[in-house]
């Protein structure tokens, strides 16, 4: 497994949310957007672009930066960053489904050929005591999906989202915030453990945030059993408010293994929000993300050090 894994520090800015985008933002829900609708969503998806290209040139070290966006509002973005040199992932997964499936069913492989990214991303919600059936079929075509990466010498970004079931929340007082304290860790860990050995190969996870350093190091050493030793871990957002995610980032600084974070809504929501509201201008907005994005990364240096 020498060539699997990926090891240098990744801050990536992730906007390829779809659907919830549309919905909270746009209110377009049940339907698909229209031409002109899709050109005004990409139009902000290129403000958050903005703001990240902003807080490259006021100092955010352009190897370690990256941007995840989807094809759909953000193709030209996309190509953009890959013709500076930036590290970029597209998603390909079907947005807002609870089962892992391809965006784009059997021609997954050609949209992956025409942008070529660095990363490819899923993200899949598992919990091994959910439905036995559901996971299984996910396995499969996350294996299918992993297989096709690796033998085109790309690299796998999966975003593993561990959903409390019914009984587990009922077990912590109905309380999401005990689940993730006391139960999400160790469910993680499972789910990991169950995806590798299916024989699905993630060069990176992408995971939620964990609270404790004995927790964060014993995910991360999942992500590197049994020979995979150079593959990274990243802490995503989950939209949490900004000192919750400096929490979680404080902690995965300093554990071996974790290499960075993706935190997007957080950066972003209030900004757009703002903007479209009538609340500030355009430029103010992209500022707005260029220093939340740009805050992010330098509390991780500061952490690590």
């Amino acid at each position: 497994m020498s060539e699997l894994g990926y090891t240098t520090d990744l801050f990536v800015l992730p906007f390829d949310h779809r659907g919830s985008f549309q919905a909270k933002l746009f209110g377009i829900k049940d339907r698909a957007p229209t031409a002109e609708e899709t050109r005004l969503i990409s139009s902000y998806k290129r403000m958050i672009y903005d703001g990240f290209k902003k807080a490259l040139n006021d100092g955010v070290p352009e190897d370690k930066a990256g941007i995840l966006v989807d094809e759909q509002f953000g193709s030209e973005i996309i190509r953009d960053a890959a013709k500076n040199g930036w590290a970029t992932a597209v998603p390909a997964e079907k947005s807002g489904q609870d089962e892992f499936d391809f965006e784009y069913g059997h021609q997954f492989e050609n949209h992956i050929k025409a942008f070529n990214p660095t990363f490819v991303k899923v993200l899949v919600r598992f919990n091994p005591e959910a439905d036995e059936t559901a996971n299984h079929r996910q396995l499969q075509r996350l294996k299918r999906l992993s297989d096709y990466i690796h033998r085109v010498h790309g690299k796998f970004m999966f975003e593993l989202l561990v959903p409390a079931t019914g009984a587990q929340l009922k077990s912590c007082g109905g309380s999401v915030a005990q689940f993730d304290a006391t139960m999400r860790p160790q469910l993680m860990i499972q789910a990991m453990s169950l995806i590798q050995n299916f024989g699905i190969e993630p060069d990176i996870w992408k995971l939620e945030g964990i609270e404790t350093s004995a927790d964060s190091n014993a995910v991360a050493a999942q992500a590197r059993k049994g020979g995979r030793d150079y593959v990274g871990t990243i802490v995503l957002g989950r939209g949490e408010n900004a000192e919750k995610v400096r929490t979680w980032l404080a902690v995965a600084a300093k554990t071996p293994g974790v290499i960075g974070f993706a935190v997007g809504r957080t950066v972003f929501w209030d900004a757009l929000k703002g903007y479209k509201d009538g609340a500030h201008s355009r430029e103010k907005a992209i500022g707005m993300i260029a220093d939340n994005y740009r805050g992010f990364c330098e509390l991780w240096l500061r952490a690590k050090r």
